[in-house]
């Protein structure tokens, strides 16, 4: 089903779209390079923790990868007896730390000081350390992992030593968005010293931040995988998020107001970065499928909510939209509705699934889930 054809068939508006062909396609992607190179693949639920895509991704991949105790025990409720389940995050607590191990098949302390705490408060994991290569590759240092006085991991450096006791696998995440392979490489050449000097690791968790998908040449990392599995005996893990749900899903919105503000037109949408907080974090403009570039028809689209800067950006079209019309953002599947908020009490979209069949309405949110948010 043509994306573009969700402008008359949806009943409602604003609406979260995620497209089950595109996911699909990606997953082909993935699966293709843990058939080369022997790899194991993790969702990571931080990216959107949707329980139908879960259900949907479980018999497809490894497991899944999460950062909280909530989001631990929605994967293990998908998962059942059935995956791995790896966690590592900056924010564990002592009080919740047992039923971590508990739903947990691996964990990867953040620092020596949390795993010296944590120590002994749960024996069902596999013990990790996260690792901070020290090789920044994110030009924003706000998404940076490796950035000065990073707070993600320990540094390689302070290994040299030797690792805590017990420590079963390395968990590395250096990049954000990554469509260079190269940079990958170039981790994992850092690693290597480490492994040689622990023998007795089981596993490597290269971590995520890359489109896979939108890598061709990928033969340079199936190499170095296969390598590593045949030099140190050990369980090599991916972790995606964004790659497997970014360009999977769509933001629809109308147009409710159009007027001229300084000479400019501007388009008042029923939606706003209240369901797409990254942009407003990253000041970027999100793809709009309906943009032709060097059309010449110039607007501002701006969400509803009173925040001065609820703005999408300045889009170009053949014709300017009228009161009424609908448009479509793109590739907001990542990291959309996971942050969206009620700002101004403003309702979060609908969310629909949409598959070679037709669509699906999952969730609708009404007044009742706004009031009981705020119940005290």
């Amino acid at each position: 089903m043509r994306i573009s054809k969700l402008k008359s068939l949806l009943p409602s508006s604003p609406a979260f779209v995620l497209d089950e062909e595109r996911i699909i396609a990606n997953l082909s992607s993935l699966e293709a390079l843990r058939g080369a190179s022997g790899c194991k693949i993790l969702y990571a639920v931080k990216a959107l923790p949707l329980v139908g895509l879960l259900d949907f991704l479980k018999d497809r991949l490894d497991g899944f990868s999460v950062s909280s105790l909530f989001e631990a025990k929605l994967a293990k409720e998908v998962l059942g007896q059935g995956g791995s389940l790896h966690l590592t995050t900056p924010g564990l607590r002592q009080d919740e730390f047992p039923e971590l191990a508990d739903l947990c098949s691996h964990i990867s302390f953040n620092s020596w000081s949390q795993q010296q705490l944590m120590h002994g408060l749960g024996e069902q994991y596999s013990s990790g350390l996260r690792i901070n290569p020290k090789l920044s590759l994110v030009g924003d240092a706000r998404y940076d992992p490796c950035r000065l006085h990073s707070k993600l991991g320990v540094a390689i450096d302070l290994l040299a030593a030797g690792l805590p006791e017990g420590t079963e696998g390395l968990h590395l995440h250096t990049n954000f968005a990554g469509q260079d392979i190269e940079a990958l490489l170039d981790t994992i050449t850092l690693t290597i010293p480490l492994l040689k000097q622990n023998p007795t690791l089981k596993w490597l968790n290269l971590g995520g931040g890359y489109l896979f998908p939108r890598i061709a040449e990928q033969r340079g990392l199936i190499k170095v995988i296969n390598r590593l599995q045949a030099e140190f005996e050990i369980e090599i893990y991916l972790e995606p998020g964004k790659a497997l749900v970014g360009d999977a899903g769509y933001l629809l919105c109308t147009v409710l107001d159009r007027f001229i503000s300084d000479n400019k037109t501007v388009l008042i949408l029923d939606t706003s970065v209240n369901h797409h907080p990254e942009i407003f974090e990253y000041q970027r403009k999100p793809l709009l499928l309906e943009e032709q570039a060097g059309a010449g028809q110039l607007a501002i689209l701006a969400g509803s909510s009173c925040l001065a800067g609820d703005i999408f950006g300045e889009y170009e079209f053949q014709r300017l939209p009228e009161v009424g019309e609908r448009l479509i953002f793109a590739d907001v599947g990542a990291y959309s509705l996971i942050k969206a908020n009620r700002f101004n009490g403003y309702n979060l979209p609908d969310i629909y699934r949409i598959t070679r069949h037709g669509w699906e309405l999952c969730r609708h949110y009404d007044y009742q889930d706004y009031r009981g948010q705020w119940l005290s």
